[in-house]
């Protein structure tokens, strides 16, 4: 957002109660636990919980693609291999797709940790970040009524619409976000006018990168697991 001169907005936190401009230092955070009732939580407590810092991803097991809701998909990444592991990176895609299972792992990304479950499409690794279990709402939250009892012929005349109305895929025309084009366009006719053009200095900060070998990473993780079942094995034996 800019002001009506182009000039840029900085957000702007104060009291309710007597008006007065807060910065950072006299700022805490609030858990909502109950409406309207909250409990400081400090930076300290979170830094106790935050997870420990690393470049490895956790895969935990192997399941069946479709053993997985799409409601617990939340973002999708294309996971690409190291320059010197295509070969194994395309025979991990190859068996993952041909045996339809996905992996499930865990990984932490700026002090947070992820679930995430890795796909092999046409020989691509694609990882798609997971909501988790207490994240989801159920219909009974939002306040769904309870499922009625529908007549059979009105069962047969929607199934019936739906065959009429039914394609092999989905058709690309309708696929296109066709505000965002039109936005597109806007912005690139109004750019001609460079009197209509802001531009805003950002300060520049330090560089970083947050490639990670997938593949490395995902041998190391399975070789530990391995090495652990062995000495369970051992032990039993």
């Amino acid at each position: 957002m800019l002001g009506p001169n182009g000039e840029s907005l900085a957000r702007r936190y104060y009291s309710q109660e007597n008006g007065r401009d807060l910065d950072a230092d006299h700022m805490v955070r609030g858990y909502e636990y109950d409406e309207e009732e909250y409990v400081v939580v400090t930076d300290e407590d979170l830094e106790r919980l935050a997870p420990d810092k690393s470049r490895d991803i956790n895969l935990s097991r192997f399941v069946p693609e479709d053993s997985i809701p799409p409601i617990y998909f939340e973002r999708g990444y294309f996971l690409m291999p190291d320059a010197n592991s295509e070969k194994s990176y395309g025979l991990l895609a190859d068996t993952m797709e041909a045996s339809g299972q996905a992996g499930i792992a865990t990984f932490v990304m700026r002090g947070k940790e992820y679930l995430v479950a890795i796909f092999s499409d046409h020989g691509i690794l694609r990882a798609e970040t997971m909501r988790f279990p207490d994240e989801l709402r159920s219909p009974k939250d939002i306040g769904l009524p309870a499922k009625k009892r529908v007549p059979e012929a009105t069962i047969r005349k929607f199934t019936n619409l739906i065959k009429q109305r039914s394609k092999e895929e989905a058709p690309q025309k309708e696929l296109t976000d066709n505000q965002n084009e039109a936005l597109q366009s806007l912005v690139k006719e109004k750019r001609k006018d460079r009197s209509r053009v802001v531009e805003v200095e950002e300060e520049a900060g330090p560089a970083q990168s947050n490639v990670v070998d997938i593949l490395e990473v995902l041998k190391e993780s399975l070789a530990a697991k391995k090495k652990q079942s062995k000495r369970v094995s051992s032990r039993a034996s």
